[in-house]
Order: C-alpha cells, then structure tokens, then sequence
C-alpha cells in the first residue's frame, strides 16, 4: 500500500476547499465508494448497496444531489479526496492511527472484521482447512494490490514470528480472489467478514471460519479542512442512526447470518 506521506507529497495547487457551507451552495456532493456486494452493485438494471442507500437518505435529508464515482482502490479513493475530486470517501475503513494521521473519519457506522477465505476440505483433497495463525507461516496469500488487510497481515507476520507470503494482485478486487480460491486457482485470500458471507452463500466451496482480526470500527473519510461537513455528517448519522429508515438498510446488507 502507498504510504500515505506519499500521498500527501502528490498534492498540487489546492482550488478553494469545500466544506459544507460550498457543498450545500453548490446543490451537489461528490462522493466515492468501492463496488462489492455489500456497499454498491448492480444486479440486473438496478443498482444498490449499503452505501448507495445511505447516500440516497443524505440526498433527502440536505436536499443536495450526490454524485457516487466507483473506485475499488482506496489509495485512489484517499488521493483524490486530498486533490478535492471527491468530498468524501463513503466506504467501509477500518480506521487506523496511520490514516488518522492525514484525514479524518466521521463516528463508526459499521463493525467488521477479517477472515481467511480457504476452500473446505471436501473441496480441496480432504486438506483441512488452517486454523491456526501460526499454520500460515510461509503460505502464500492473494490479496488485492493496496488491500488494506496488508497491514493486518505484516503485523500477524510479526506476531508469528514468521514470513507470511503476501502477493498484491494488480489485476483482481478481493470478492474476484474469493472466488478463485473457490474454484482452486489460488489458495489464500482476505476477506470482509460481512462481504465473506453473503460470497459463501454462493460459494459453498469456501471456508471463512478463520478470523485474523479482532472487530475492527469503519467509517468514512473526509479531508481534515471540512471540519464543518464531518461535524455535519455526524450529527446526520447520530440521528439516522436511531430510526427504522436505518434499521432496515442494516438488516438488508449486515445481517444475513
């Protein structure tokens, strides 16, 4: 993963900074998801997701219209907030000191945490699936290029005491991995626990059982000169947090245990 420095380092001339007051002037908010099947995907003609509906309850609310942009990349997701192409990144992060550092972050809305996704044993030559942490010591993991389990899986690296071999994929998002491990191309990936299981409701070849993070709290990102708009989208979430409205959107996407 970039390190975030280098992000900052990228920025050029900054136009003038929008916090809420110009976003509410302008009638429009410019906002970034990745596409996966929890937050945003399309199934058929329709388009939908946790973060598409919560950002069709904020056009109701602020009575502004929101531009939703995809990009799986966070790196990307993360640069273009800071070069203003976005005013904010409405995606599940698991928020760390590192990128407190450099954004800010809105209160929690939802709780994750990671699992290994692995095939059965009915499904991979009766192998069993690793159960330990300590069984990962020079096994190779597919994930993602700029995954932001990397992180997760150097420091487990180190808690081991071992190599654990991680391979960036350029090419493939993490639910294209899942299902490769599915069919036997790869053998390890990294996966959203919530995102994990709606894939295993279609997959029954994968075994997510293997959990390599304690819960981790997610929310979006701002940039840190929209204290206005995070105050804003707090107050927003506070209250819309404590209605049937959310509620059901929750249910729709979290809750499918």
């Amino acid at each position: 993963m970039i390190m975030l420095y280098h992000l900052i380092g990228r920025q050029t001339q900054t136009p003038l900074v929008r916090d809420y007051s110009e976003i509410l002037a302008s009638g429009e908010m410019n906002v970034v998801t990745d596409y996966n099947s929890i937050g945003y995907y399309v199934s058929g003609d329709t388009a939908a997701g946790f973060q598409l509906e919560m950002m069709r309850a904020l056009e109701q609310e602020w009575g502004i219209k929101v531009n939703i942009y995809l990009e799986n990349s966070l790196d990307a997701n993360l640069q273009g907030l800071l070069e203003q192409q976005y005013d904010l990144v409405a995606r599940s992060i698991p928020v760390n000191m590192a990128l407190r550092d450099s954004f800010a972050f809105t209160d929690p809305i939802t709780y994750n945490r990671l699992v290994l996704v692995q095939r059965k044993a009915l499904f991979n030559e009766g192998e069993e699936p690793v159960r330990q942490h300590l069984e990962l010591a020079s096994r190779q993991i597919h994930v993602a290029a700029g995954s932001q389990a990397i992180m997760r899986l150097n420091n487990l690296s180190r808690e081991i005491g071992d190599t654990i071999l991680i391979h960036e994929d350029p090419l493939y998002e993490t639910e294209q991995l899942v299902m490769m491990v599915a069919s036997g191309d790869i053998d390890y990936t990294v996966c959203d626990k919530q995102v994990a299981l709606r894939l295993s409701e279609v997959l029954p070849e994968i075994d997510i059982e293997t959990e390599l993070s304690f819960t981790q709290l997610e929310s979006w990102a701002l940039r840190r000169d929209a204290p206005r708009l995070l105050d804003s989208l707090n107050s927003w979430l506070n209250r819309f947090r404590e209605t049937k409205q959310f509620n059901q959107i929750y249910r729709n996407y979290y809750e499918k245990e």
